[in-house]
């Protein structure tokens, strides 16, 4: 899988809490490319989690892995290309979406919904918040084809997750009790993440060597665990993991 060759870096966005940098690709597209100041577990998390959803169906806006160059990093002198750093990145490419208002809730379909609470709940991202009064859910919608657009993962993972805290807060929280009481859409979703889950070993065969480590030289581990991202995910196959209640 050969990377997306970064030829500029435009700015570093205002919005996300890793505020990705804007760059342009050899292939003449925008990109959102997170790098090192995003944190290794940050990369993790965007392409393992990336891949599962797509897996599941998910409207995931398209990512890739994409390369900065050193002679690029060496040319631009600005602290932007310093904080990306050198090497493979995580690239999301820009769609033209507006922020996801409360008002339109309603246009997005039900199994939509249900899909997008089951999947956070299996990556463990407790990143998906939002109330009348506002929130973050990093959800995006697309009016020319009325339809939902999801980003960022860096939080998928969250060991600290649990299900007070998801789903007491989580966008779709409403929809969790005609879940969780549910057998037929649970067997249904068994053999969905399941089937994903068995794309594990062609996702993690792409993540770059770099990222296990958090310096240049390759000599110190990220603090990222694959077994342990693979035990969470495993958890769909218990009882307990349909007990949101």
């Amino acid at each position: 899988m050969q990377p997306i060759e970064i030829v500029e870096i435009i700015r570093r966005s205002e919005q996300g809490m890793t505020r990705p940098y804007i760059c342009r690709g050899e292939d003449d597209q925008i990109y959102f490319v997170k790098g090192l100041s995003a944190g290794r577990r940050s990369l993790f998390g965007e392409w393992i989690a990336g891949h599962l959803g797509v897996a599941l169906g998910l409207p995931i806006a398209p990512f890739v892995l994409v390369s900065v160059s050193e002679e690029l990093f060496s040319l631009d002198s600005s602290s932007a290309s310093f904080e990306l750093g050198a090497g493979v990145a995580f690239g999301s490419l820009k769609q033209a979406v507006t922020e996801l208002s409360y008002s339109v809730l309603g246009q997005i379909p039900l199994e939509s919904k249900r899909d997008l609470l089951v999947f956070d709940w299996w990556v463990k991202n407790g990143d998906r918040n939002y109330t009348e009064n506002g929130g973050n859910p990093n959800l995006f919608w697309q009016p020319a084809d009325e339809k939902l657009v999801i980003i960022d993962h860096n939080q998928a993972f969250d060991y600290e997750v649990n299900k007070e805290n998801f789903f007491d807060t989580h966008i779709f929280r409403d929809h969790a009790s005609s879940l969780c009481n549910d057998w037929l859409y649970q067997d249904e979703y068994r053999e969905r993440l399941g089937e994903a889950l068995g794309q594990w070993d062609e996702i993690v065969k792409h993540i770059p060597k770099s990222w296990f480590f958090i310096d240049n030289e390759m000599t110190v581990p990220a603090d990222f665990d694959l077994e342990a991202a693979y035990a969470v995910l495993a958890r769909y196959k218990d009882n307990e993991f349909w007990d949101w209640l």
